[in-house]
């Protein structure tokens, strides 16, 4: 990377997720600065981001922002107008991979296998829900991410209270019926899939709490589900990753049935980059320490940076 290019490392926001957006930022710019790279760190305002990143004087971006804005394809798409390479997916992707429902549709429509639910907007009848799906079935809202109003429902009685959780963050609501049995992740990096994590959380689902704050939660690295398994997973997560036109990185994850099924639940097009995020655990294992991974993507926006 030539030391004539200024990075522009983009974290925070306004979203739910902008502790955890911060802190991956912090871990990006001191990679960065590490290797000794021209690297500044930008706390986003949405208003003003077009003079945050002129006054910056960068010629490329490192995305680490996380659920709104940075994620959903209007950070994406204020790049494009400033005409500046930027790391991750680009607008559509970005936006189809924060709709879990038009995301879950594609794949549907490609073949892909994905975890049966429904889309619910504020004020439609729920109340067929436990008929439909059974129980444990989840609610979650339907963009976002870090598991920021999500609920597991184990009967009737829960689920006034887990549709009101997820209604008060936005109007569309995902249903989705439990597959039980393990849930796991693969992170994707410029082409190729790293190793599948399996994720293992006594609390009742891998929710906030056990993704960013909790000592307790096991990462299976190996997984421990057998090389075929494995191997499947990362080429169905290369799959679903290319049908959203997913570029550069990010990470697929999975429900596996108890019979070895896969079932996709979601992309996300900007992956955690925390000292408990997956990303860099899969890349480790794979013999790439973090700076070695932070320069790796970086590398992947390089390729977009017009010179002369």
């Amino acid at each position: 990377m030539s030391d004539l290019l200024r990075i522009a490392v983009l974290y925070g926001g306004p979203s739910g997720e902008r502790e955890v957006s911060l802190d991956s930022g912090r871990a990006v710019l001191q990679a960065l600065r590490g290797l000794g790279l021209d690297a500044v760190g930008i706390d986003i305002q949405p208003a003003a981001l077009q003079q945050q990143v002129a006054d910056s004087k960068a010629h490329i971006v490192f995305n680490v922002c996380h659920g709104a804005v940075g994620e959903d394809g209007l950070l994406q798409a204020c790049l494009e107008t400033l005409d500046m390479p930027y790391t991750g997916s680009g607008v559509l992707a970005s936006a189809l991979a924060m709709d879990k429902w038009r995301c879950k549709q594609l794949w549907r429509a490609a073949g892909l296998p994905v975890t049966d639910g429904i889309l619910l907007r504020r004020g439609e009848n729920a109340h067929d829900l436990g008929a439909r799906f059974g129980w444990p079935l989840y609610i979650k809202p339907n963009h976002g991410g870090s598991s920021l109003g999500v609920s597991k429902v184990t009967g009737p009685a829960e689920l006034d209270a887990a549709l009101q959780c997820a209604f008060a963050m936005e109007d569309e609501v995902l249903c989705e019926g439990a597959v039980i049995g393990h849930e796991a992740t693969v992170g994707i990096l410029d082409g190729r899939a790293l190793p599948p994590i399996v994720i293992e959380t006594p609390r009742a689902f891998y929710d906030y709490t056990a993704k960013y704050l909790a000592d307790d939660t096991r990462y299976l690295l190996p997984s421990g589900l057998g090389a075929t398994l494995d191997q499947q997973l990362q080429t169905l997560a290369l799959k679903a990753f290319a049908e959203l036109g997913g570029r550069d990185w990010g990470r697929v994850d999975f429900m596996i049935s108890s019979g070895g099924q896969a079932h996709l639940l979601e992309v996300n097009s900007v992956p955690g980059m925390t000292s408990h995020s997956l990303v860099p655990m899969a890349a480790q294992a794979s013999g790439m320490d973090f700076p070695e991974l932070c320069n790796a993507i970086l590398r992947t926006a390089q390729r977009r940076v017009k010179h002369g």
